[in-house]
């Protein structure tokens, strides 16, 4: 186990982010610590005034290779990794003259924002640290001697345990300064396995997977309140959403938020904002109303009229900058979240008479066409796939009844089945004027789901006043094929008139006919949209 307080004499610091560097190492000479730099860390310190070693004179070798090798040397590891308790390590020191290092500090070239910059290859592959990760993980290892510190942020909480124990540092804080350094490295690494096998495009699964990822934000708890949560944000260029939105105003966001408002920018972001204002109301990761409008104002109230009930305490996502008319109404009923690209000034101030209500603004909209991949968690291991990156506009569409469907109907069509991507399965949604006007989501059979959507759309008619339902003339769209003709009749029974649909069931000459019998049109996309 470490001994109890090590103090501290000597420090090495190498570090690419200078931020509170002067201020930081100027303290530790005050301590009396011996200060040991390379490179640029040097240059800044010495012309701070600071007295300070070079690393070359430690190791009495140049820089060379550009800086690829400086600190890579038995007298930089050496004074790293010695056992301060061990005899045969102390003589090892003493005769090749090696002085223990007590303190590193090192953070690494910014290999994340050079990816995130979308610089050139040659850019990210120089901006790969090596002798940043030796050393950090030679520190890690002999925690029981060696403090290292890899984040700036350490710096003012270390300063203010050293000067209050008499330049000591206890064993509790080397523990943990040593997770966090391996952490740090191995999220560096992941970054860069990830990054070499997108290069790569091979359809072959890396053998070996890395993840890593820097704390964004420590959830009050999870799903449930007996859960612990956390989120964390990837390295190198972020999908825009809840990863690059600023909090603009509201209590804290829970892991329920942030998973439910993904899934509401994600399905906005179907919509593309140079054609049509678009918004998506969401609940539990599913909408509950989505609708195309002249502007967000009227995408609102028709996306609400779908189902009210529902969108109560959900969370809301816009394809534009929110506008003050979109804002007033929307702060009418009780919302959890809202997310758009930008807001106006007038809008932030409507939504900020709700102190809880959050608003979230991304600065920009997720390409739905974009690669990634997705992760989930099993019991042992995790699955991960690409990101279902399909989209209506590029799929070729077959009409498969006698009917042909009209212009009307396959604008309706197109429609919901933009929708349907993001609902789970197994998902139908009902569309008609550019607005879902009945979702059934998460069901075990695709009638039941139909038959839920059907119910959704005869309650929003009776709630409006209507004496038939909002699904009389709509086009319904399956986010899988129908295995049987009974849920495409259903759909029928509801009043819809055409179909969209993957097709590929044993069964499709029964539903074809099936169809046929009814009236309907249908067509068929090859692609389906599986949300589990």
């Amino acid at each position: 186990m470490p001994r109890d307080h090590i103090r501290v004499t000597r420090a090495l610091l190498s570090v690419s982010d200078k931020d509170g560097l002067v201020a930081f190492a100027t303290a530790l000479a005050g301590l009396g610590v011996e200060l040991v730099s390379t490179g640029g860390t040097h240059r800044a310190l010495s012309e701070a005034g600071l007295a300070v070693t070079e690393v070359a004179e430690v190791t009495r070798f140049p820089e060379m290779m550009d800086g690829r090798v400086k600190t890579l040397h038995p007298a930089v590891h050496g004074g790293l990794l010695a056992v301060r308790d061990n005899p045969e390590h102390q003589a090892a020191l003493a005769a090749h003259g090696i002085g223990a290092i007590d303190l590193l500090v090192v953070n690494l070239y910014p290999f994340e924002e050079t990816l995130k910059a979308g610089k050139a290859y040659d850019d990210c592959v120089e901006n790969i640290d090596v002798g940043g990760p030796a050393m950090i993980r030679a520190a890690a290892k002999n925690h029981a001697d060696v403090a290292v510190v890899v984040d700036v942020g350490d710096y003012a909480a270390l300063l203010d345990e050293l000067q209050s124990n008499d330049g000591a540092l206890a064993a509790a804080t080397r523990r943990r300064l040593a997770q966090k350094a391996f952490s740090r490295t191995a999220s560096y690494d992941a970054a860069i396995a990830n990054w070499l096998a997108g290069v790569e495009a091979s359809d072959a699964a890396p053998e070996f997977r890395a993840l890593g990822g820097r704390l964004g934000q420590s959830l009050r708890y999870g799903e449930n309140p007996h859960q612990s949560a956390s989120f964390y944000r990837l390295p190198g260029r972020l999908r825009p959403g809840i990863a690059t939105a600023r909090q603009v105003q509201g209590k804290e966001l829970s892991y329920n938020n942030l998973n439910d408002t993904d899934a509401a920018y994600e399905c906005v972001a179907e919509f593309d904002p140079a054609r049509c204002a678009a918004v998506a109301i969401i609940k539990h990761a599913n909408p509950c109303g989505v609708a195309e409008g002249d502007d967000l104002l009227a995408a609102y109230e028709r996306a609400l009229a779908c189902d009210p009930t529902s969108a109560f305490g959900g969370i809301v996502a816009l394809n534009r900058p929110l506008d003050a008319e979109a804002a007033r109404k929307i702060v009418e009923l009780f919302t959890e979240v809202i997310i758009a690209p930008e807001a106006s000034e007038e809008a932030k101030a409507i939504v900020g008479a709700k102190k809880n209500l959050r608003l979230l603004l991304a600065g920009g909209l997720p390409d739905p066409r974009a690669a990634g991949e997705t992760l989930r968690t099993v019991a042992g291991g995790f699955l991960v796939q690409g990101r279902d990156a399909a989209v209506i506009d590029d799929m070729t569409l077959t009409v498969v009844t006698k009917r042909q469907p009209t212009e009307t109907e396959f604008a309706d069509m197109r429609f919901a089945y933009r929708v349907a991507k993001h609902v789970k399965s197994n998902a139908i949604v009902y569309a008609k004027g550019g607005a879902t006007v009945g979702i059934g989501a998460g069901q075990m059979s695709r009638v039941d789901s139909s038959i839920t959507a059907a119910r959704k759309a005869a309650e929003a008619a009776e709630r409006l006043g209507l004496t038939e339902s909002l699904a009389q003339g709509s086009a319904v769209a399956s986010d899988a094929f129908f295995p049987f003709p009974d849920g495409l009749l259903a759909a029928a029974e509801a009043g819809a008139t055409a179909v969209i649909q993957p097709g590929g069931s044993m069964r499709d000459d029964d539903v074809i006919r099936a169809a046929d019998e009814a009236g309907l049109a249908m067509v068929f996309t090859g692609v389906r949209h599986f949300r589990h």
